[in-house]
């Protein structure tokens, strides 16, 4: 079990947990998440090298590297930039979780994250991205964000961030099972957190647009959009050795990330979170799912 000074994890998530109000299906207040994203997680506290990335990252994080990135950042609040800060009110009582702070930070790409410790954690949202999407596409994004809040995802995602930043040529072979480990395991929780996403938004559509929004990054083009077939780029994708490149990456490449959406939009679990009867079981999503995200067949 990683431990850092008064970091506990085992005490962070029961006490998360005994704050969680509603969830989505009136159960497991975690059984929205893709189950190869939990095992991972699980199996993350029984090797070394990244138990010690996580430890190492930690203590960094809280000494210097938080002030850095938000040198630059606007903070969202009831009285500054109101619209995000309802909106990530919602999505945190969606997700059953206090709500996090938010920050606006000054960047033309499209693109939010979340960095911090279990105890400390905040959302970092591109200035570009609230210029491009509307409301209910900021919520799905939004959403995603808290989804690895909710999922206790920012130490290992702050590790990861970190691990990318500061690797030099000279000590990338000493970091590099950490980092390899981390990045497969972050390709399984954007699944988990696309979920989160589609519960706070509720709507198949939205998600899907915020998909192709961030694909394109240009508002001229949105609307001329064929999303079946940018879709069906992820056949294409299989074929050579092109598709090997995914493995070094954090995120599965976006036509996977809608085909895997849909599938989950399909379970009882979201039906259920609508008012809808029937649909698939979270075992048959997450068995589907894996079909279509694996790198390698």
């Amino acid at each position: 079990m990683a431990q850092v000074g008064d970091l506990d994890f085992e005490a962070f998530v029961a006490k998360r947990r005994a704050k969680q109000a509603g969830t989505p299906e009136g159960g497991d207040a975690h059984s929205y998440a893709y189950i190869s994203d939990r095992n991972t997680r699980a199996t993350f506290e029984r090797i070394k090298p990244v138990e010690l990335a996580v430890a190492s990252a930690v203590r960094s994080f809280k000494s210097f590297e938080k002030n850095q990135l938000l040198g630059h950042a606007v903070r969202v609040g009831p009285n500054q930039f109101p619209r995000v800060y309802d909106l990530t009110r919602q999505c945190a009582e969606t997700l059953g979780i206090v709500a996090p702070t938010v920050y606006i930070v000054n960047q033309p790409t499209l693109n939010a994250m979340t960095y911090g410790t279990n105890d400390d954690s905040f959302i970092l949202i591109h200035s570009a991205l609230i210029d491009h999407l509307n409301d209910a596409e900021l919520m799905n994004v939004i959403g995603h964000e808290c989804g690895h809040i909710h999922n206790n995802h920012v130490v290992y995602l702050t590790t990861l961030f970190l691990l990318q930043q500061m690797t030099t040529l000279f000590t990338q072979w000493l970091v590099y099972p950490a980092t390899i480990a981390l990045r497969a395991w972050s390709r399984r929780a954007e699944i988990t957190c696309d979920r989160a996403g589609l519960l706070c938004c509720r709507d198949l559509n939205v998600a899907t647009r915020s998909f192709a929004k961030l694909a394109l990054g240009s508002q001229k083009l949105y609307e001329q959009l064929n999303l079946e077939e940018f879709v069906k780029q992820f056949e294409e994708s299989q074929d050579g050795l092109g598709r090997y490149r995914e493995i070094t990456s954090s995120h599965p490449w976006l036509p996977k990330r809608i085909l895997a959406i849909r599938v989950f939009s399909e379970s009882a679990l979201y039906r259920k979170h609508l008012g809808l009867e029937g649909g698939l079981t979270m075992q048959e999503v997450d068995e589907k799912v894996h079909e279509i995200i694996k790198v390698v067949g």
